[in-house]
């Protein structure tokens, strides 16, 4: 006996068929994409800054003999060796390029925007709005079963450099390393952070490439690696660059250290960690962004010909430039912070007489305000510090392989202005010995109020440890009384 299939679960399995069909198709477009052949033009005998990839103007029946498979000009995916410049054909330009970007292969991300105007970036997923595969919003792509990412390729990096998509890598690797290292720079006094920073790159002969980022309201400085490197390691580079050039420089802000690419020391579960757009991208190259700058700021006439002369990093070198930058803790001296070898020894604070004028003026208010005239930046650096102090939340949730996102990896309480520099109260002691020490003579202003006395009596009785506690706070202007849930803070 036949059973009858009604018209519904006809339909459904016909639907059901074509939903495998178009999975189907959409991973054989992915595999053409992946070996497609790009047209190089032999006739590059010039080639403007803001045209780097020629667009193909030759007749179809010309074009067979002047094709080209990309992947077969990148044998076995190492480094280019000989020098590129505009006039080299594509592919060449685009193997120069992924040598130096080089993040995750298995995975990139893409800019979009949406009708309201806001922008982000997402991992680019062949089941993107697939029905019945994508379950878009309902269920995050890091939480969805059918994920199917796209692979980073040359014909990726093409469009991007012509401008058909922005897009970014994820520099950490499935196994913690990393090919580049690189810091942003977009805040207000972002060109005199990356001069100081270039500059200390100068002294110590370290190759770096300075490229002005997306917006034009900042930059990146681009560190590559001639292998991949640990991430902790190309990090804790990055972190002794910083803190180096911070004696130079004290308005460098703590926030820099979270500007790093990557910016945690281990991959974050069922994250890819952050990302970082790709530079020389068309549209905002016409803009005179997203492109490489010399000392003065002014884009190289030949961005892959300074591309191609970039050294690389050894890790040997690396970490001797480490022990160069950083003697000790790569984050420098913070409040109450001890040496790592010797704990029980206090960190030597290297300043000099020179470092101090004569006399300091202090004027006491809601903080501290230290004038500024007369201290060195290394001086003023170090003051900023004693107000300082490592983020614990930041290190718990990198233990535990959670996001760092917006946990700041060093707090910061000090605030910077034109002449003075505020600090916390509580860091009164801590400065007060440090002038001494360098026999500055202290001009002293209280600028602080006293408050108003009012007309009331405490009819209530403190518990012993309430008195207590009341009779060692009274004994000092300031302090901070710790206590349990329920001890009874706010009666004294």
């Amino acid at each position: 006996m036949k059973m009858k299939i009604s018209k519904y679960d006809e339909l459904k399995i016909k639907y059901e068929a074509l939903l495998k069909e178009n999975k189907c198709l959409k991973a054989k477009i992915q595999e053409f994409e992946s070996s497609s052949k790009v047209i190089i033009p032999h006739d590059e005998a010039r080639q403007s800054m803001e045209t780097l990839f020629q667009e193909l103007k030759k007749p179809v029946s010309k074009q067979k003999s002047d094709t080209t498979t990309l992947r077969d000009n990148f044998p076995n995916d190492k480094p280019v060796t000989h020098r590129i410049t505009r006039c080299s054909q594509n592919y060449e330009k685009i193997a120069l390029f992924m040598s130096l970007f080089k993040g995750r292969a298995d995975v990139y991300a893409k800019k979009w925007q949406n009708k309201k105007g806001f922008s982000g970036y997402s991992p680019v997923c062949l089941n993107e709005w697939v029905p019945g595969i994508c379950n878009k919003p309902k269920i995050k792509c890091n939480r969805c079963g059918n994920q199917s990412y796209a692979h980073l390729n040359e014909s990726v990096i093409e469009r991007h450099l012509r401008g058909r998509a922005v897009i970014g890598v994820y520099p950490m690797n499935l196994d913690e390393t990393c090919y580049f290292l690189a810091i942003d720079f977009d805040k207000e006094g972002w060109k005199k952070d990356i001069a100081v920073i270039r500059n200390t790159c100068s002294q110590f002969a370290i190759p770096v490439a300075i490229e002005r980022s997306q917006s034009g309201n900042g930059c990146h400085a681009w560190f590559f690696f001639d292998q991949k490197i640990s991430a902790v390691s190309a990090r804790k580079f990055g972190t002794s660059l910083l803190t180096h050039s911070m004696g130079k420089r004290h308005e460098i802000s703590f926030k820099s250290y979270d500007r790093l690419f990557p910016n945690q020391d281990t991959l974050p579960k069922g994250g890819f960690g952050n990302l970082i757009a790709l530079p020389l991208q068309k549209i905002a190259r016409d803009k005179g962004n997203s492109i490489f700058i010399d000392e003065n700021f002014k884009p190289y006439p030949d961005q892959w010909q300074f591309l191609s002369s970039i050294p690389t990093l050894s890790e040997t070198n690396m970490m001797l430039f480490i022990t160069k930058l950083s003697r000790g803790n790569e984050l420098g001296m913070l409040k109450n912070e001890a040496s790592e070898s010797k704990p029980w020894v206090k960190k030597a604070i290297g300043l000099k007489k020179h470092d101090f004028p004569q006399t300091v003026k202090i004027v006491k208010s809601g903080m501290l305000y230290v004038e500024k005239k007369g201290l060195t930046q290394k001086a003023l650096n170090t003051l900023k510090r004693y107000a300082a102090f490592k983020n614990p939340e930041f290190y718990k949730a990198q233990a535990m392989r959670l996001s760092t996102f917006g946990k700041p990896r060093v707090i910061s309480c000090s605030d910077d202005y034109e002449n003075y520099l505020a600090m916390p109260r509580g860091c009164e002691e801590d400065i007060y010995s440090l002038l001494k020490k360098k026999n500055v003579t202290l001009i002293q202003e209280d600028e602080s109020n006293s408050g108003k006395t009012i007309n009331v009596e405490f009819k209530g009785v403190l518990r012993y440890e309430q008195q207590s506690a009341l009779d060692a706070l009274s004994a000092h202007e300031n302090g901070v009384l710790s206590a349990a849930t329920a001890f009874g803070k706010t009666v004294i």
